[in-house]
């Protein structure tokens, strides 16, 4: 497949692919295939996402971070590693950084009562937290993970045919996977002189998972490395999410799917003191899943890059990184 440079992530229908219609699903794989072997990252529509889900959602998150600090405080539990309730502003950092993020965030997991007493994953997973001072809070995110898994679950599909794999190659292994939704708030700097000179709202970072789906933020600043070092806007309609390779996808395909490099960018010094909400859905698959590189992506001029992992060894190792989580 010949390289390509492009000047804006290129913009697919999931209607296409699940059409039922042959030639609508070939070109929705080919298409998919061309944009995460050279961008990483593509603009989605019918995706599942209702507008009226969506207004729910922002506002159930912004009515969360509005809150006194150290009321959201108390759904802060660093023993849990970051991976349910909330993470404190500044306290994760990007790989390789050791200035904090200029963000708060929120985390939601599988609802260990949707998952069956006999699957041993259940058993992986702590409880999910939700604040009680916003009581929708629980039933929107429920809502909105459900929906953003399900699509995830068909772009993993085309994926896997794009590969050449069986179409449900990624089925089982994502069914109840470590998947995370992430409300951020990238919090109002009253004063720029007050933080560190780089500190930014999300410093460059590849992401952990296998694919994540970005909601339309609430203002500019997502940015991309393409190949030839330039960085590009990540901009996307309201009724898009955007879609881009993790890190777990590019081990298993030995970097042939591009995890590319992304951050958030700080907005013009007399903006500083607005707020920026921003919801991620990480897809994560089982702990079990073996995320050595697939035969099928290593020849000569591609040898293996990555040494054999699960995607739970991978994770641990990169919550440490991150500085969630405490080396033992």
């Amino acid at each position: 497949m010949s390289e390509i440079l492009f000047d804006e992530i290129p913009s697919l229908d999931l209607a296409d692919f699940t059409s039922g219609d042959a030639e609508r699903k070939a070109q929705f794989v080919k298409r998919l295939g061309e944009a995460y072997q050279n961008i990483g990252f593509i603009a989605l529509r019918n995706h599942g996402l209702s507008d009226e889900l969506t207004k729910k959602l922002y506002a159930a998150t912004k009515a969360f971070f509005a809150l006194p600090d150290n009321v959201k405080q108390t759904y802060e539990h660093p023993e849990l590693a970051g991976q349910r309730g909330y993470v404190g502003k500044g306290k994760e950092k990007a790989k390789g950084f050791n200035t904090g993020d200029l963000k708060e965030f929120y985390h939601v997991g599988q609802e260990l009562s949707e998952i069956p007493d006999s699957d041993p994953i259940k058993a992986e997973y702590p409880e999910n937290i939700f604040p009680a001072e916003v009581p929708e809070f629980r039933e929107v995110t429920l809502e909105a993970y459900r929906k953003l898994e399900s699509a995830g679950k068909q772009v993993l599909r085309a994926i896997a045919i794009h590969l050449g794999l069986e179409e449900n190659y990624f089925d089982e292994k994502v069914t109840y996977g470590n998947s995370i939704l992430r409300p951020i708030h990238y919090f109002p700097i009253e004063n720029p002189d007050s933080v560190p000179a780089d500190a930014v709202r999300a410093a460059e970072h590849g992401d952990i998972n296998l694919i994540t789906l970005l909601m339309g933020a609430s203002a500019d600043g997502l940015q991309v490395l393409r190949r030839d070092g330039h960085w590009i806007p990540i901009t996307a309609l309201p009724e898009q999410v955007v879609v881009n390779v993790g890190d777990m996808l590019a081990r298993l395909t030995n970097n042939k799917l591009k995890s590319t490099i992304h951050r958030v960018v700080n907005p013009p010094r007399e903006l500083m003191h607005t707020s920026r909400y921003s919801i991620p859905f990480f897809m994560h698959p089982r702990s079990e899943m073996d995320l050595t590189c697939l035969e099928s992506c290593i020849d000569e001029k591609n040898p293996k890059a990555f040494p054999d992992a699960t995607a739970g060894e991978y994770l641990t190792e990169r919550l440490v990184e991150l500085g969630l989580l405490k080396k033992s």
